[in-house]
């Protein structure tokens, strides 16, 4: 999995509760495909083995900075590591990181290595709102270290919910992922990226809507992919049936309309727009203000258009927006597309026919086309979603270097 496949990742486990979960992220980093060195604290051993992350890996665990036979393992792992992360880091280990001190292996791999650090605290609430803790953190921000602040809920037992909490192994899964991506310096660093997502619902009464299938997968993916190289990424999203990426920033809409507004707002100052969503076409001229009966006869739908979403777009977009659009379709599919190309005034048009097997709504894989203002076409084989993504990233990436 990109950017993993290959890279090798040091993972820093202090002595926090929180050492559960790092087992997980382990495990999430070996699974991509990453080379995970993992170095526990003597601390850390108190909370979990070493024996769990060497099962989880396939490679040795790393502990003692004077362990027999390991003589300057803290200069070897930093030089072989693509990125640094710690987590649990606890406050005594940001305090240790952030006066430079090298009395341990982690602390010691943390001043030996040119690799990109994240740090992920994890601790009482009351100890990361500490004065000491905040400078800590402030100091280690300015020298270049990455921090994802802790999430908000359930403590260690006893000790109610807070600030403090070290987020999910996912989400520390995906900054890894953009600290590698975004070391290479991208086309898409810092640019600001649009994409939309899922379907959008148009009542019909208080508890009836049209709809489509869409699942929300590939704009996500998308979302995911542009966020990991190290974009400033808005996902506009209808009711998928996936959960959001972690990194985005999440607009959530319901009705066509809604999505509408929202990518109206946003295109102005976007570098990139990506229209991945499924927004209905269609909704109901009236909707009835309480639930319609079933009574003697089925009620008749009169339906109009919705708002044209990539078409209202073109007024408002800068001059170097990068669009890309998609084309569903069952029949004439690449005729279809082209026209679609041509109406909307897109760079790229991804294109894939609903009826195939593998490549339609909910599922994880998808065979597209690729159609380009310039007219070229682009077959792509079947793919899973985030590969495809990935391959369309690629495609606008190119494109950014030239504008």
């Amino acid at each position: 999995m990109r950017p993993f496949d290959g890279r090798t990742v040091l993972l820093g486990v202090t002595g926090g509760i929180a050492s559960y979960k790092s087992a997980w992220l382990a495990r999430l980093l070996t699974k991509a495909r990453a080379h995970v060195d993992v170095v526990v604290t003597r601390s850390a051993t108190e909370f979990i083995s070493a024996m769990t992350f060497e099962a989880l890996t396939g490679r040795p665990v790393h502990s003692g900075l004077f362990d027999p036979g390991r003589a300057l393992d803290h200069v070897k792992l930093a030089k072989a590591a693509d990125a640094v992360v710690v987590a649990p880091a606890t406050a005594d280990f940001l305090a240790r990181a952030a006066s430079g001190q090298s009395g341990d292996l982690l602390t010691a791999v943390l001043l030996a290595t040119k690799a990109p650090v994240l740090l992920v605290p994890a601790m009482n609430d009351q100890m990361w709102a500490h004065r000491q803790t905040r400078a800590n953190v402030q100091h280690l921000r300015s020298i270049g270290y990455r921090i994802l602040d802790p999430d908000e809920g359930m403590l260690a037992a006893g000790e109610g919910e807070g600030p403090g909490r070290m987020p999910e192994p996912e989400t520390i899964f995906a900054h890894v992922g953009r600290l590698l991506e975004s070391a290479e310096k991208g086309a898409l660093a810092g640019r600001r990226v649009v994409v939309t997502a899922g379907p959008t619902r148009e009542p019909i009464d208080p508890v009836r809507f049209v709809s489509n299938h869409s699942s929300g997968k590939m704009g996500v993916a998308l979302a995911s992919s542009a966020w990991r190289r190290g974009a400033e990424v808005s996902l506009i999203a209808g009711p998928m049936s996936v959960a959001a990426p972690a990194g985005p920033q999440l607009v959530h809409v319901d009705s066509t309309e809604q999505m509408a507004r929202a990518v109206g707002q946003l295109v102005p100052t976007a570098d990139v727009l990506i229209m991945a969503a499924a927004p209905v076409d269609f909704r109901p001229t009236a909707v009835a203000a309480s639930k319609i009966k079933k009574g003697k006869g089925a009620p008749v739908l009169e339906l109009e258009h919705t708002p044209d979403i990539l078409r209202a777009t073109i007024d408002q977009r800068g001059p170097k927006t990068i669009v890309v659009g998609f084309a569903l379709e069952t029949d004439d599919v690449l005729a279809h597309a082209k026209e679609k190309l041509r109406d909307k005034a897109l760079d790229m048009i991804v294109v894939n026919d609903a009826t195939e097997q593998g490549a339609g709504f909910g599922v994880d894989t998808n065979r597209v086309t690729l159609l380009y203002r310039s007219g070229e076409e682009e077959a792509l084989p079947l793919l899973s979603k985030a590969e495809v993504a990935d391959a369309i990233l690629d495609r606008v990436e190119q494109m950014a270097h030239g504008r």
